[in-house]
């Protein structure tokens, strides 16, 4: 990390993990205004999704009863980041969908998922029905064009390991979108580096965007998880050894395992102070490059 980046790091409550690992407890897009122009290779995140998680948090993305402020707040916050990408540089942005709530109040625990439960539920928004799929993905992916991001690539994280749902009026949910998103026309993309097996295994082709990854557990408290094999593309496709990473929802830390794991230089930005302790408990664990490439 440059010399610039580190004095601003030492402004706010940042913790060094270990050599170009750093996590900043603290609002994502408060932190990224302070930081300057130009800085990270590639980006790769989930924000919270919308009025599907309570973290406990106050002020907490995706918990806003409106569905545009909600996309409105996301919109301010990536423009940041795509301020400090590089010119070059790449946002991997992984969102899942939800359905209206038919103006149900909170949600139930779930035997299978505790996380789930919610003392509160956003009302169904303007011009959808109960039962509506709301297509939050897209809404956020064609805001982030008008905005000025180029839209590359919609990639289907296919989940052959989903949770079952006792739905019995629609299949059920085993997807979630990834979008590609740039700064510029032009931009880093190591494609040689995630290319598939062909059929015969007698040669290589190009990744296509049909992702199948299994989903992950964690021994945490968190209740969504990057998959470690979905973020290690993105990282490898988005950015080369020694680079610098961001990730604006740090979330359980997985974005910074791998990076750790890659040799990147990585930033780290979460609002929950426990999620930051946990990722910092779970990347300082990292010490063998070898740990987790797979599939390379």
């Amino acid at each position: 990390m440059n010399s610039e980046l580190l004095n601003i790091l030492k402004t706010l409550p940042f913790t060094e993990v270990s050599k170009g690992i750093n996590l900043v407890t603290g609002d994502s897009y408060s932190t990224l205004s302070k930081l300057p122009d130009n800085l990270f290779q590639t980006c790769v995140t989930s924000p919270p999704y919308w009025g599907l998680r309570d973290y406990g948090i106050s002020n907490q993305i995706g918990s806003e009863f409106d569905l545009s402020e909600y996309i409105n707040n996301l919109v301010k916050v990536f423009r940041e980041v795509k301020r400090t990408l590089r010119k070059d540089g790449t946002l991997w942005l992984n969102i899942g969908d939800s359905y209206t709530s038919g103006n149900r109040t909170w949600r139930d625990s779930d035997k299978k998922n505790a996380g789930r439960a919610m003392s509160y539920r956003p009302p169904t928004p303007e011009g959808l029905k109960p039962k509506d799929l709301i297509g939050v993905p897209w809404k956020i992916a064609f805001a982030l064009q008008e905005d000025g991001w180029y839209l590359r690539s919609d990639i289907i994280w296919n989940k052959p390991n989903c949770q079952p749902e006792s739905v019995k009026d629609r299949p059920t949910r085993s997807h979630e979108y990834l979008f590609l998103l740039t700064k510029a026309e032009r931009y880093l993309y190591n494609y040689k580096s995630i290319q598939e097996a062909t059929i015969t295994n007698q040669g290589q082709k190009n990744k296509r965007s049909v992702w199948s990854i299994n989903t992950e557990g964690f021994p945490g408290s968190h209740f969504a998880v990057f998959p470690r094999e979905l973020v290690r593309t993105c990282i490898l496709a988005g950015s080369d050894e020694n680079s610098l990473v961001l990730d604006p929802f740090l979330g359980s830390g997985t974005v910074g395992e791998i990076c750790k794991t890659y040799q990147r230089n990585f930033l780290g930005i979460e609002l929950n102070p426990d999620y930051v302790n946990l990722s910092i408990d779970r990347i300082s664990k990292i010490d063998d490059f070898s740990l987790f490439k797979t599939g390379s």
